[in-house]
């Protein structure tokens, strides 16, 4: 009699599955790459006209308007939904064909309390078929002061746009757009971002103005 066990009762290596196991995660992770390498051929495809844009756009980040990130090249903005004046659903596709200037803003967050006479300015002198300020609220307690405070303050030349749930922001901030407000978004006619700004800016001033007219193409 002896210890040995038979062969046909000794456990089974595991490297086999294991082995497989790890063919099929790098498997995974080339497709993945793959498809990433493609979304952004994609991407810079799509952004291609915007180029010429951000190329008149850069130069005019200084002054009242220092602190705005322009991008070194133009990427497609970020995928948000939030509702318009009346309560419609809406995204940033819906304004295709038109430069937008998205700004996140709350009535707890004084800086953006102090902008928005500004950028109701910018409103007023440049917006039109080709340019919006998109003032996006993002109040979750207390919604109906947001547009009282606006009404109150005679901020009348913005359109109204909310988003009171809370999922802008955590789409935002987990995007790295947010990491605080307010924050600003400039997006080209082709739904392309060009820059980003985290924190206020004096939106009346000229150096703003600047910006705005050549994002639009336009001469002084």
């Amino acid at each position: 009699m002896t210890d040995e066990t038979p062969d046909t009762q000794k456990p089974r290596s595991r490297r086999g599955p294991a082995l497989i196991g790890a063919v099929v995660v790098v498997a995974a992770a080339v497709v993945a790459f793959a498809l990433a390498s493609r979304n952004t051929e994609a991407v810079a495809e799509a952004c291609i006209p915007a180029q010429e844009t951000l190329a008149r756009v850069a130069p005019t980040a200084t002054g009242e308007v220092a602190a705005v990130s322009v991008h070194g090249a133009p990427r497609l903005a970020p995928e948000i939904a939030f509702a318009g004046p009346e309560g419609e659903p809406l995204t940033l596709a819906d304004f295709s064909g038109k430069t937008v200037l998205v700004n996140l803003w709350a009535t707890w967050c004084a800086p953006c309390r102090e902008e928005m006479p500004a950028l109701d300015a910018l409103q007023a002198e440049l917006g039109g078929e080709a340019f919006e300020v998109v003032a996006i609220n993002v109040d979750t307690r207390n919604i109906d002061r947001p547009r009282a405070w606006l009404e109150e303050h005679g901020v009348d030349d913005l359109a109204y746009y909310a988003e009171n749930e809370g999922t802008l922001m955590q789409t935002l901030q987990r995007s790295g757009h947010v990491v605080g407000l307010p924050t600003t978004i400039l997006i080209g006619e082709n739904n392309c971002e060009l820059a980003v700004l985290k924190g206020p800016a004096e939106w009346a001033s000229e150096d703003a103005l600047a910006m705005i007219r050549a994002a639009l193409g336009r001469d002084g």
